[in-house]
């Protein structure tokens, strides 16, 4: 009996032991399970039942105009979160919120009866926001700082500068092209709750806040707020559609400005339409018009096809190619290069054009730039379009010309221009100067590039000649003119485009001049397009007055002192047209011989447009010039070339109208 009391006990104690084994076992293997297998997904279920990490947006670099002005900063702003599990009521919360935050009652209402930690409630708020909501002392609503970026300048530059979003993303202009540099490392914010879920400790940081890169740009605020001012004002008389200024320093590439209008405020971007935020200089194509004849001549002086002396005939105002039928403003006759251009001759281009030939022609566009990307550091640089010469029509060389059958940006019409203006070297257009770290070292650094030599430093000169004539009298851009510079310049006129029919609008127009001062050593090269002008369209009315008044505060602003230029009418130096005193203003080259006796007499001639016959005779009474007139009023055209040496009793063709 004992020892069945014996087995049996044993048997039970054997029993326990083996369960308890196995409940060791089991144990052991959860344990393994929980804290090994499954260690860190429970312990971020852990950390979010007691802490809350919050992603705080950082503090994007400032960007400086070339001064150091600031053009764009970030500044901390308080950003309002609820703990829904936290408020008793969200309905009453939300109707207290509703009229401080500008936001509906029902909005906030859904946002706050969501029983979760945490919830956005609305971010980077107003100072006075933020102290009318901290004097309610809501229960479950916080406040927590990020960066808020801050446009001090409000419309100035703002297509260029552009703006960023809510989470500190670039969106458009500078923002977003150097939206890498421009960054800081994101940080996070963390509230930590004990076991009833009440807040022990906020605002921890998890990673130290590091702020983005800084911009130094080549744009000058003060010609930049010039251009803004001068092409509202422009665009406003004409009652046009919009327009672009952009002002470079020829010899670097630097833009000093890009002015656009419409404009808009990039700190309340939402607020305009997206039509408004894009920057047209860079992303919008036309047709350059007469101004692309600098860029013929450029290109037929620099192959030696034709000299400054050649004279073409200009069909006195209608010419036709292809059975289509090319027009001038006025009717002219023989015309020299020099004259072509000053009176900005459709048929006279053309002619260059023919003479040239397309293959030469095409040559010249491209290398001026036209036809692909500048690279500038903007986003959304169109190419524009020119299309090879296997595609072009019978009129295309004509019409191309005279700027018809192209299309170009306004930046790459001053990059070409600028050329001109550079001796002929075509200079990298760029915007940004310097990347900057926030502990102030350099991280990049951009400098003038130039991109390729397209004309000789010879032809720059002749053209940069044959440009000054425009805005001397009789030229399509006098009103151009600046008070002690002297200009270089193009007006341009084209007819707008039309998608539908494929043929252009009859009245739609693209008002264009650029131009560049002073003109010897240029400064600063200017580009105005003003598009649909209403009434008056021609460049030389519209957008010349508007780069005079660019040009001349622009050169005041710089410290670029004026330059005393004789007044005259011929595109010839001051020196072979000055008039001594006493003298009938005619200059005279005499051969003298060593005896001091005159061997013969030559006289330079003078540009004869816009004056009366009874001016031309006074002018010309004691030379021997035998004059030759056609019809009465005003002197329109002239058979000898202003500024060419003629000898006594040469016979000059003057042809006169009467004004229109």
């Amino acid at each position: 009996m004992i020892d069945k009391s014996r087995k049996w006990l044993k048997f039970r104690i054997f029993i326990v032991f083996v369960v308890f084994i196995m409940m060791t076992v089991a144990i052991s293997a959860r344990a393994y399970q929980l804290q090994i297998l499954k260690n860190q997904r429970l312990s971020q279920l852990a950390e979010r039942q007691y802490r809350r990490v919050i992603s705080v947006v950082p503090k994007r670099g400032v960007i400086y105009d070339r001064n150091r002005e600031e053009m764009a900063i970030s500044i901390d702003v308080d950003s309002i979160y609820a703990e829904p599990i936290k408020i008793s009521d969200a309905y009453k919360t939300a109707k207290e919120l509703s009229p401080i935050l500008k936001m509906s009652e029902k909005e906030l209402a859904e946002k706050l009866a969501v029983k979760r930690p945490f919830t956005w409630v609305s971010r980077r708020v107003s100072p006075d926001q933020s102290i009318k909501v901290r004097n309610l002392k809501l229960s479950g609503v916080d406040f927590i700082k990020e960066g808020r970026r801050f446009y001090p300048n409000r419309e100035t530059a703002g297509n260029i500068i552009g703006f960023a979003g809510l989470d500190s993303k670039g969106l458009e202009g500078l923002e977003l092209q150097y939206n890498d540099y421009l960054k800081g490392e994101t940080t996070y914010s963390i509230v930590e709750r004990d076991a009833l879920g009440r807040i022990m400790s906020h605002g921890l940081r998890q990673r130290e806040e590091q702020t983005g890169n800084d911009l130094v740009l080549t744009i000058d605020k003060t010609i930049q707020y010039i251009a803004e001012k001068e092409l509202k004002e422009a665009v406003d008389k004409a009652k046009a559609k919009s327009g672009v200024i952009v002002a470079m320093n020829p010899k670097t590439g630097e833009i000093l400005a890009i002015a656009t209008e419409p404009q808009f405020n990039p700190n309340i971007f939402w607020k305009y339409p997206s039509s408004s935020w894009r920057n047209r200089a860079v992303t919008d194509c036309f047709e350059p018009g007469s101004t692309f004849k600098v860029f013929l001549a450029a290109a037929a002086l620099e192959k030696g096809i034709v000299s400054q002396k050649d004279t073409f005939f200009c069909e006195n105002g209608s010419y036709n190619v292809a059975k289509r039928t090319i027009h001038d403003t006025h009717s002219y006759g023989w015309l020299s290069l020099q004259d072509i251009i000053k009176f900005s001759s459709n048929i006279g281009a053309g002619k260059i054009g023919e003479k040239l030939g397309k293959e030469r022609l095409y040559e010249y566009v491209r290398k001026f730039g036209f036809g692909e990307r500048t690279g500038i550091d903007l986003p959304g640089e169109t190419p524009g379009q020119v299309r090879p010469p296997n595609e072009w029509s019978q009129i295309a060389v004509n019409t191309i010309s005279f700027g018809h059958g192209v299309s170009v940006s306004a930046i790459q019409l001053i990059s070409g221009l600028s050329a001109i203006a550079n001796k002929g070297d075509l200079m990298k257009p760029y915007i940004v100067k310097q990347i900057v770290s926030p502990e102030g070292k350099i991280i990049k650094e951009f400098s003038p590039q130039v991109v390729r030599r397209v004309i000789s430093e010879k032809t720059a000169r002749d053209v940069t000649s044959i440009m000054k004539t425009t805005v001397l009298q009789g030229g399509t851009g006098t009103k151009a003119s600046t008070d002690g510079y002297e200009v270089a310049g193009k007006t341009g006129t084209a007819q707008k485009p039309n998608p539908s029919s494929g043929g252009y609008f009859k009245d739609k127009y693209i008002a264009l001049f650029m131009g560049f001062t002073p003109a010897d050593d240029p400064n600063v090269a200017i580009v105005v397009l003003i598009d649909e002008p209403k009434g008056l369209f021609y460049g030389g009315d519209v957008a010349a007055p508007v780069f005079k008044k660019v040009a001349e505060e622009t050169l005041h602003y710089m410290g670029i002192l004026p330059t005393k230029i004789v007044a005259q009418d011929s595109p010839t130096p001051p020196k072979a047209l000055s008039k001594p005193k006493g003298s009938d203003g005619l200059r005279k080259d005499a051969d003298i011989k060593e005896e001091g006796t005159v061997k013969s007499e030559k006289f330079v001639m003078p540009d004869f447009t816009g004056m009366s016959i009874r001016q031309i005779l006074r002018m010309i009474h004691d030379s021997k010039i035998d004059i030759r007139i056609i019809g009465s009023g005003r002197a329109v055209e002239q058979s000898l070339r202003p500024g060419s040496i003629v000898n006594d009793g040469e016979k000059c063709w003057v042809k006169f109208q009467q004004p229109s």
